[in-house]
């Protein structure tokens, strides 16, 4: 009975140490749709709450024009559409990620745990650019808030694929294994953010008149890059068959007329 005991302690041990043993899947996807829905129901709150012009102040400042006192708060409603078509895009990313992984490590659960601390801090990421839209440096550092907190929720994704590939036979699906049509659209839909955060994160620092209007409507664009992106996959992907099927066709064209030749001509 000891024996077991010890046996059974070890195999505990060994479960929760190796960062490769197996975790539920259906939990990380169920626990990260509740953190992506939390964030974006605070997006909508936050409008709703501060957003919103008062009847007394429709009718004394804007004499009774409801959509001229909506205007002024235009800023803050882009800010909003822009934030939350980087959740929404994230997620999709996401869904798309865990649609191919057919077993989640604790590794993985780990960087999908850290992807989500950054997800949770777009809110205030809204805020930041919402809040200081006017005045030039400050601007200037919400917008860099921002893109680092966009760049490290998208680079940890890139890591869970990452750590996925290293074990593909086991978590990944064949159809989005290294090689495959699959894979180069998961590594083309999980480069983007981070990409594009970088580049807007130096962008600010070369250029002090990037505004927060600008840096919203990129976010907006953003989905357009991701159909544009697929498109250049595939179009690059038919390129490289094409150029492979024509080296292949003139290779088989020279063994054929090597074969047609006599002895005598081929060693001339």
């Amino acid at each position: 009975g000891q024996r077991d005991e010890e046996e059974e302690h070890h195999s505990l041990e060994t479960f929760t140490f190796y960062l490769s043993e197996p975790l539920s899947k259906e939990r990380v996807e169920a626990f990260s749709d509740g953190v992506y829905a939390i964030v974006a129901t605070l997006l909508i709150l936050d409008i709703c709450e501060d957003n919103v012009p008062e009847p007394r102040e429709v009718e004394e400042k804007f004499h009774g024009s409801l959509l001229e006192a909506l205007s002024e708060y235009g800023p803050n409603y882009l800010a909003y559409f822009g934030s939350f078509v980087t959740i929404g895009l994230l997620w999709f990313v996401h869904h798309s990620l865990f649609l191919y992984v057919t077993k989640a490590t604790r590794l993985m659960g780990l960087l999908n745990i850290l992807s989500l601390a950054f997800i949770g801090g777009l809110p205030l990421a809204y805020q930041l650019t919402s809040e200081f839209a006017e005045k030039s440096h400050n601007e200037i550092e919400a917008i860099q808030v921002s893109c680092v907190t966009t760049f490290f929720a998208s680079i940890f994704q890139f890591a869970i694929w990452t750590t996925a590939l290293l074990h593909e036979r086991e978590t990944l699906h064949p159809f989005a294994r290294y090689g495959g049509k699959e894979h180069a659209f998961m590594f083309a839909k999980l480069a983007l953010y981070p990409c594009v955060s970088l580049g807007v994160f130096f962008l600010t620092c070369l250029l002090s008149e990037f505004s927060t209007a600008i840096f919203h409507l990129m976010q907006i664009v953003i989905p357009f890059a991701f159909l544009a992106l697929r498109i250049f996959v595939r179009i690059s992907l038919t390129v490289i068959k094409s150029v492979m099927s024509l080296s292949r066709r003139k290779v088989v064209v020279l063994e054929e007329e090597e074969a047609c030749l006599s002895p005598t001509e081929t060693l001339s």
